[in-house]
């Protein structure tokens, strides 16, 4: 058998990483993690880190994907500075285990956004309009103010995406998984893709 070139090796590598992030994410699910896929999302404003949890809604080849308001904390970060970071955390798993993925990120299309937008419960749909998210909020019955509006606005009707409402997906250029172990014994398994997109594996020390 030929052996396989850099870049069917490079592409296989990437594939290896993204089943190996499913079959933990599955186990996170079987093993009783009441959200397993929640992630910590990290960006960056005037040199400042910000964090903040969000959910996985979807992952493939391009990336990882999440959706949000746009005109949110974490979109005017992203607006300004497209790199960020994902964390997983599933402390259900072996002795903890942890995946972080860097990456740039932009926005998914509006068809894609439409069609998740379409798949949420009405009530959240009803909350993306109302809710002025990050901004200044002077009691929360303003919000429940502006939440009966909508309500009554789309009462008998479908419940439009606003446009200001959408997804991102962050395309990796670097997967870490990271094991416990006793006495911090841990492992590192590190998949990175360099300036020419071409992806390699190594380890970390702990």
């Amino acid at each position: 058998m030929n052996a396989p070139t850099p870049n069917a090796e490079s592409s296989a590598l990437y594939q290896s990483a993204l089943t190996t992030f499913g079959s933990l994410l599955e186990q996170a699910r079987t093993a009783g993690d009441p959200e397993a896929t929640a992630m910590t999302l990290a960006t960056v404003r005037a040199g400042r880190p910000h964090a903040r949890v969000v959910l996985l809604k979807g992952y493939d080849a391009h990336g990882f994907r999440f959706f949000t308001n746009y005109e949110s904390a974490k979109a005017g970060d992203l607006a300004g500075d497209p790199w960020a970071a994902l964390c997983f955390h599933w402390k259900t798993l072996r002795e903890g285990v942890q995946v972080r993925i860097d990456g740039r990120i932009e926005k998914v299309s509006a068809a894609e956004s439409d069609a998740y937008f379409a798949s949420r419960p009405r009530g959240s749909q009803i909350g993306a309009w109302a809710s002025l998210q990050s901004q200044p909020l002077a009691a929360r019955g303003e919000f429940d103010t502006r939440y009966a509006h909508f309500e009554a606005r789309f009462v008998g009707a479908e419940v439009p995406r606003p446009p200001h409402w959408g997804g991102y997906l962050l395309a990796p250029d670097v997967i870490e998984f990271w094991y416990g172990a006793n006495f911090r014994l841990h492992e590192r398994q590190l998949f990175r893709r360099d300036a020419a997109g071409v992806w390699s594996q190594g380890m970390l020390y702990p």
